[in-house]
């Protein structure tokens, strides 16, 4: 039962990071200011666990 679960959360924690990655390199190159950066992370992870839950309700329960 849990064995379909195991790839999704894989592939969950590896698109969070790769996500994380492209917005601390979008944080640089745009010079956004270190009072903002968190805010914007916040931002992005939120909507992102969104998504990535959004996803695993309609992959194993419909």
């Amino acid at each position: 039962m849990i064995m379909p679960f195991i790839p999704f959360v894989l592939f969950a924690a590896l698109y969070l990071f790769t996500i994380n990655s492209m917005t601390n390199t979008l944080c640089i190159q745009k010079e956004i200011s270190e009072e903002k950066q968190p805010k914007v992370f916040r931002t992005i992870n939120i909507l992102i666990m969104i998504l990535l839950t959004s996803s695993f309700v309609r992959i194993f329960f419909t």
